[in-house]
């Protein structure tokens, strides 16, 4: 073969596991029996949608009472600021000494102090009386639900009450080695060049079929695992049918098309401790030559990255015969394929 420049569009398949965007452990904020569940597993909800009741009685009990509290308080200040002016009048008269003013407005301002108080504990009542309805935080769908109508729930339960995944966006994950994210840092000066650069990517699913819609990879860790030295990746896939759904698994597979490169059967080479070589014909002699190629193919290509040149001649047939020095003459010269 008369090696001639040309493309080729390679992939490389990485196994994968499917998250929701936002996968969100619903847990209560107070303690309580449930009193009304107002979704089903697997249902859509929005954000702010109401999923659980809590039972409200001793939570507008505390309320009633933290209101009360904030009257009583109020009327407090209301009398001490009467008592503080009408001692600053009679201080002004000489009728009282000024120990009996201070004394006043130390009162008052104790009294205001027990009403911010007060305040801070109807405020408290609100929020958790509020709590007793248990909202979605997000867009997404209702995962299982372990909790029945009256079952006792507490902030400190290690089991959430639901899940919802936010899954209009799926974010699938995957590995590269140490080598493949060099490389790629190499070839494009920096990580987020290299993700700026990244082609469309499509993932296969569990069932050997290919989701419709392509995805991109959004991220790439800056942190290798040090027990298996990859790093992981984050791409981003458009859900809008709903197919994918979050804990799921699949394969990424990643395009990477090579232009005015050299390209060679992988029949026409041999290896020797994990280096790969080629004859190459010169003056009528067959001469080995180490090859450096690229590190994704098609199972029957190489792509040469280094170690040979158009017009170079190579063996492609019966390689495995050959030994450097052995006298080759030329019968029928095979064309690259494209």
């Amino acid at each position: 073969m008369v090696l001639e420049p040309t493309s080729r569009k390679l992939s490389s398949t990485y196994s994968a596991t499917i998250q929701g965007k936002q996968d969100i452990d619903i847990r209560p904020k107070v303690q309580g029996y449930i009193t009304e569940v107002h979704v089903k597993e697997g249902s859509l909800v929005k954000r702010n949608q109401t999923l659980f009741t809590i039972d409200q009685a001793p939570y507008q009990a505390a309320l009633q009472t933290a209101i009360a509290n904030v009257d009583v308080a109020q009327a407090a200040v209301d009398a001490a600021e009467l008592t503080t002016s009408s001692k600053e009048e009679l201080y002004k008269q000489n009728i009282i000494s000024e120990f009996d003013l201070n004394m006043a407005k130390m009162q008052l301002a104790s009294q205001r102090a027990t009403l911010a108080q007060a305040k801070a504990n109807e405020i408290n009542a609100r929020n958790n009386l509020s709590y007793t309805l248990v909202k979605s935080p997000a867009d997404g769908v209702v995962g299982t639900l372990p909790f029945r109508v009256g079952t006792l729930v507490s902030p400190s339960d290690q089991t959430p009450m639901t899940s919802v995944s936010d899954n209009s966006e799926m974010y699938v994950y995957f590995s590269m080695s140490e080598s493949q994210v060099l490389s790629l840092t190499r070839e494009h000066g920096s990580l987020d060049a290299a993700l700026k650069a990244m082609p469309s990517i499509e993932l296969q699913l569990s069932d050997g079929t290919i989701y419709q819609d392509k995805g991109r990879i959004e991220a790439i860790s800056g942190i290798i695992d040090p027990t298996t030295g990859s790093v992981t990746v984050r791409a981003k896939f458009p859900n809008y049918r709903r197919l994918l759904l979050s804990g799921g698994s699949g394969n990424i597979i990643l395009p990477h098309k090579a232009e005015g490169c050299i390209v060679i059967p992988q029949s026409a080479t041999y290896e020797i401790q994990d280096k790969i070589y080629v004859y190459t014909v010169k003056n009528g002699k067959a001469v080995s030559k180490i090859i450096g190629v690229f590190n994704i193919s098609n199972g029957r290509e190489y792509v040469v990255e280094s170690g040979l040149e158009r017009g170079d001649t190579i063996v492609v047939e019966g390689v495995g015969l050959l030994r450097d020095g052995n006298p080759v003459k030329i019968k029928q010269v095979v064309k690259a394929e494209e």
